[in-house]
């Protein structure tokens, strides 16, 4: 009987270290796998694998954060499983395979969808974290509208709420402050942009307003010729969107992030979203002197308010 005992409280205890050594484990893993009907690429960084997982979805479109991984989440993976992701037409991604269909702001929440079913059935996870940045906030907001049930939270940071109302806001200011060349430059640019041309010479500007240095002539053919002909039909149907309108309510817990000097996806509007939005729990993080790159501009303090604040609040452990 005391054998017995000894057995069994044996078996108990290497259950419990096995079961402690595994809850331990880090991860750093550079991954293909196929979303979408195309092959795409994950990183996936984490001091324990038992963590939650945090999904970010880059800016762009076509803006690889992966040079970035460390600057933008080295503290967020001691609290979870990072996972980082170059989307399709992006980065690694674009180097494995080119897109078998047409660029479309659905297509791209599809693979949203896809990688985060992936990523909760290999973590045996029943949520996850969604960070979308700019751009990312495109599927992040279609992932919180469409399936809540799957989030711990959505953070959106820099978000695409009402772009129209923000670009000509932005466009209004630099008529107003910036010089007569400029001036003259600009009173081409209508909004909604007309073609990437228009988009190039506001975003020339706006760099310059904010003290920027901006590409030579040969990127502005880059610009035009490459990113336009890819990315301005996608990029301007997402921006044809208006949250106030389409998305009132989100059935998850929301977060914003916002720079003061963001002039890309103005600060007044995400304000104004924030104060309009129903939601279970929802916080806005203003960041006065921060442009749209708050993620990297400000990447201690975006973090300790994810770790601090953001995760007690909605892990249910």
């Amino acid at each position: 009987m005391i054998f017995l005992r000894f057995l069994i409280n044996a078996i108990l205890m290497a259950g419990l270290l096995i079961n402690s050594s595994y809850s331990q484990t880090p991860i750093e893993r550079n991954d293909t796998i196929v979303i979408g009907g195309i092959k795409q690429y994950i990183r996936i960084k984490g001091k324990n694998i038992s963590k939650p997982i945090l999904l970010i979805l880059h800016g762009g479109p076509g803006s690889s954060l992966m040079n970035k991984t460390d600057q933008i989440s080295n503290k967020l993976q001691q609290h979870f499983v990072v996972v980082q992701w170059d989307q399709r037409e992006t980065g690694e991604t674009l180097k494995l395979n080119k897109s078998s269909q047409p660029l479309t702001p659905d297509l791209f929440y599809k693979d949203t969808r896809d990688l985060v079913d992936s990523l909760l059935k290999r973590f045996h996870q029943p949520r996850l974290y969604l960070v979308g940045y700019s751009w990312g906030t495109v599927p992040g907001f279609q992932m919180a509208d469409k399936n809540p049930e799957l989030l711990y939270a959505y953070i959106a940071i820099s978000p695409v709420i009402n772009n129209w109302e923000s670009e000509q806001l932005a466009l209004d200011m630099l008529k107003k402050e910036m010089g007569s060349k400029a001036q003259k430059e600009l009173s081409e640019v209508k909004i909604p942009f007309e073609n990437a041309e228009q988009l190039y010479c506001h975003r020339k500007w706006l760099f310059k307003h904010s003290g920027q240095k901006f590409v030579s002539i040969s990127f502005r053919k880059s610009f035009v010729e490459s990113w336009g002909v890819t990315w301005f039909n996608v990029w301007k149907e997402a921006c044809d969107a208006n949250l106030f309108e389409s998305l009132p309510a989100i059935n998850c817990p929301v977060y914003f992030f916002a720079g003061g000097k963001d002039y890309n996806t103005n600060s007044s509007i995400t304000t104004e979203y924030y104060g309009k939005l129903t939601a279970p729990k929802k916080d806005l993080f203003l960041f006065k002197d921060a442009g749209h790159g708050l993620p990297e501009t400000h990447s201690d303090g975006f973090q300790d308010i994810i770790i601090k604040t953001i995760l007690p609040q909605t892990y249910d452990h």
